[in-house]
């Protein structure tokens, strides 16, 4: 069972080192610290908790659309808008 979640596995990991390329800390922090998560539930088996884990990886990569989504609005206010209209 646990190797029919394993395509699932890869493919958000793909997701996120795809979303980590624009990472304010820079890309190489964030591939660090995404291979040194996968690395340490490398070894979970049950299918349940796999499950769960994909789950939270789902979650961040959400998180990490909503700010980069944020970062891109904060830049466009500040190139239209002046600091006096706050």
């Amino acid at each position: 069972m646990a190797n029919s979640l394993r395509g699932e596995v890869l493919n958000l990991y793909k997701n996120l080192l795809y979303l980590g390329r624009e990472y304010p800390k820079g890309a190489d922090y964030f591939r660090s610290r995404l291979k040194a998560a996968f690395l340490k539930n490398k070894d979970v088996k049950d299918p349940e908790k796999i499950r769960q884990l994909i789950a939270r990886g789902e979650f961040v990569i959400k998180e990490l659309e909503a700010l980069y989504f944020l970062r891109k609005y904060r830049a466009l206010k500040q190139r239209y808008y002046s600091d006096d209209n706050q």
